[in-house]
């Protein structure tokens, strides 16, 4: 079976609705390999069913928890000792990414984009091979196709990682408490849960290879450590797992996880009931067939080389998102540049995709919100004697009545001397901190310097005033 379409979208559903909506015929393929524990989800990509939004969610709950201890002193009372539910959240957390599932469904069909459920595989020029759960096999045609197969979590290659370990992709979903757990990694993600399972009750540990935070600010990452420790997670550096065995059966059951000393022979071991993997995610580039097509990719870490208008080196086939080769994994990012790649060749537009000064947070216990270049870039990229560096410690005022965690909030902004101490970077570290980023963000698009911030009078009380 042959089909002629405008655009097909293999493996992912960015721009499919803008596409669509200069009336051409577009096809979305979107397939969920199952995690080795058998776990899969429905439309919407990593962002929506193992990402941005139950990871977002379940941090709120973390966050309640702490807002529950807050609030006696400012008088509430409870007649009753207050527990956390895992089953009640994730299930929960799943109705709502249920909810979002079925609506672009909807969406699809409303803007007649037409969808299977199959795992794309190109097979030849302008040809890819579709092959549903069934093992049914269609073939499609198109004038051009986006890739957007995103990425998924890396394992560590051990006896027993598969088996008995789980990763971000299971985590959300689990339909039982985790219990006791060992976080293996130092990425955003590894923080993040290790952050809000923590804020639920749970005895947690994050086992660490080198630095928290890689390529983000080192001063801030540090931080972020010390405030986790403080807050009772524990932190074993220089280790790496090499064996994973399971103790117990159960849910969860108890696994006995042995690790090497980075930096000799020191072997340790420790017993959890969880163990969470976070050592980073691989681009899904490698098994749909861009070598019967010619599409060049970087062959160390499966990404993508892409030109300023998201075109692979094969003129018919374009990619975004975290695929793509030294440009930033974000959700916001990846929706951007498939709209304008729509527009650009649908409508005639000729705006880019900007992959400069794109705000970020990372929802750590204590949130981390940055834009532009971390102090170690700025150094590298102007020198040292060409920056000023402007920080400062601060107490949220709500924090103030219940008297805890005295200027653990900081922020910080980076200034370009040589270009009138035009602000290069800038970072928050405290509530809500990316919400005050955002805003920050638009002004650092449109060249803000540190005098225009400090001629602008700042909102009393807030957080963000402390950056004015």
């Amino acid at each position: 079976m042959k089909n002629l379409l405008k655009m097909l979208k293999v493996n992912g559903m960015l721009g499919n609705s803008e596409a669509a909506k200069y009336e051409k015929k577009v096809m979305v393929l979107d397939f969920v390999t199952p995690t080795p524990l058998g776990n899969s989800w429905g439309l919407g990509g990593t962002c929506v069913n193992v990402g941005c939004i139950p990871k977002k969610l379940m941090h709120q709950a973390a966050l309640l928890g702490q807002a529950l201890q807050d609030s006696r002193k400012f008088g509430w009372q409870f007649t009753e000792e207050v527990e956390h539910n895992w089953m009640t959240m994730t299930e929960s957390v799943q109705n709502y990414i249920g909810s979002l599932n079925w609506g672009y469904r909807v969406a699809l069909r409303e803007k007649k984009v037409t969808y299977e459920n199959a795992y794309g595989e190109f097979v030849g020029p302008h040809t890819v091979k579709a092959t549903n759960k069934r093992g049914v096999e269609k073939l499609y045609t198109a004038e051009r196709f986006l890739i957007a197969t995103g990425e998924r979590p890396r394992y560590l290659g051990i006896p027993g990682d598969k088996e008995y370990c789980i990763s971000s992709d299971d985590l959300f979903s689990l339909p039982y408490c985790p219990g006791k757990t060992l976080v293996v990694g130092a990425s955003y993600v590894a923080l993040e849960c290790a952050g809000f399972l923590a804020g639920l009750g749970l005895d947690v540990t994050v086992m660490v290879r080198s630095i928290l935070l890689r390529g983000f600010d080192q001063d801030i990452a540090n931080k972020i450590g010390e405030y986790m420790e403080e807050h009772g997670i524990n932190f074993i550096r220089e280790f790496v797992p090499i064996k994973v065995e399971q103790i117990e059966e159960g849910t969860p059951g108890r696994l006995k996880v042995i690790a090497k000393s980075t930096k000799g022979n020191q072997i340790i071991e420790g017993e959890y009931n969880t163990v969470l993997l976070a050592i980073g995610r691989d681009a899904c580039t490698r098994k749909i067939g861009l070598d019967k097509v010619g599409v060049k990719i970087n062959e160390k870490t499966g990404k993508i080389p892409v030109n300023d208008e998201e075109q692979t080196n094969v003129p018919y086939i374009y990619a975004v998102g975290d695929i793509l080769q030294d440009k930033l994994e974000l959700t916001p990012v990846a929706i951007q540049a498939g709209r304008l790649l729509v527009q650009r060749l649908y409508a005639g537009a000729t705006s880019k995709c900007d992959y400069v000064n794109v705000p970020t947070t990372v929802f750590t216990p204590l949130e981390y919100g940055a834009c532009g270049y971390s102090e170690e870039a700025a150094v590298e990229k102007f020198g040292e004697e060409n920056i000023e560096v402007y920080h400062s410690h601060f107490w949220p005022l709500e924090w103030t009545v219940p008297s805890r965690d005295n200027n653990k909030c900081y922020a910080k902004i980076i200034c370009n001397i040589q270009d009138n101490e035009r602000v290069i970077g800038f970072h928050v570290l405290g509530p809500n901190a990316g919400e005050v980023t955002q805003g920050f963000a638009a002004a650092i698009k449109c060249g803000m310097t540190k005098e225009q911030l400090d001629s602008t009078i700042g909102i009393h009380p807030v957080c963000a005033e402390v950056c004015i």
